[in-house]
């Protein structure tokens, strides 16, 4: 049995979906289960909306088991200030088919691939957008346009296909300035966008240097998203439903790109088995070697 070690991330809504892809795959709904509750639990004693029993390193020993097919966990400085340290996914292995993944909790499994650590790994799409695809006149709409716009000069590592866990970048406006904003209206449009700045980068992908001609980025600061881009007039935010959005008078337009937990792959570091394990995590694709 070959093991292939996998970078997955440590925690929320893309280690979610790699989990409930891997249970599906190699019949380890329980174990999936266990990891997404557990951490689930302990995300909410960080956020103070409950109260631990015991002491955090009690508790992270009691979750964790030698046993390399059992989950383990590890201890993780929250960003926020003053909040504790937060327990996170470290390393689980699961057998699928002939094989075994390991899967090894990173804080940017992408950035492990490109470092030629793993030959494969899960993150997030936007990261892929924010670090290597290059900016162009045209827009960036989907994910099967990534790879031709990763500068091989930048990076090996390609992507293989999303798992569906997706949360759409989409434009957001009030209704004096569109009564439903896509990117026609982005053409003609010169003002204030308001964004979050770490998504300054992505946004120029997805939008096109075209578009962005008079236009002006502005950043919510202190405020909530949706209450900023309320005030600008437009902006581009991560949404779902579109409920909140709405209930601050904003009306939901294009989506303009998923955001979405993909697998990676760095073909410097391809071998069969790592062909098979990559076809069984995402159906029938062809890898990128």
């Amino acid at each position: 049995m070959t093991t292939i070690p996998v970078a997955v991330p440590r925690k929320g809504r893309p280690l979610e979906a790699v989990l409930e892809r891997v249970a599906a795959v190699g019949n380890a709904e329980s174990v999936a289960d266990a990891v997404v509750s557990t951490l689930r639990y302990e995300k909410a004693v960080t956020k103070g909306d409950q109260t631990a029993a015991g002491d955090v390193y009690d508790r992270l020993a009691d979750y964790s088991d030698t046993d390399p097919h059992h989950p383990e966990y590890t201890l993780f400085r929250d960003a926020r200030p003053g909040s504790p340290r937060r327990i996170v996914f470290d390393s689980l292995c699961v057998e699928v088919g002939e094989h075994e993944l390991h899967l090894v909790g990173r804080e940017e499994p992408f950035r492990a691939l490109r470092k030629h650590e793993f030959p494969l790994g899960f993150d997030s799409a936007d990261l892929v957008l924010e670090e290597v695809v290059g900016i162009e006149s045209d827009p960036l709409s989907s994910l099967s346009e990534l790879n031709d716009r990763i500068d091989p000069r930048d990076t090996d590592v390609r992507v293989v296909d999303g798992l569906g866990d997706t949360v759409d970048h989409a434009l957001l406006s009030t209704p004096d300035v569109a009564s439903d904003p896509d990117r026609s209206f982005l053409e003609t449009y010169q003002g204030p966008l308001c964004i979050s700045p770490r998504y300054e980068r992505l946004v120029r992908a997805i939008v096109g240097t075209d578009a962005m001609e008079g236009v002006s980025f502005r950043y919510p600061g202190d405020r909530e998203e949706e209450a900023a881009i309320a005030s600008a007039g437009l902006g581009v935010y991560l949404t779902v439903t579109g409920s909140t959005a709405r209930d601050h008078g904003l009306r939901v337009g294009e989506r303009l790109f998923p955001s979405e937990t993909v697998l990676l792959e760095n073909p410097e570091e391809y071998t069969d088995a790592v062909g098979t394990i990559a076809r069984t995590l995402v159906g029938s694709v062809e890898t990128t070697v």
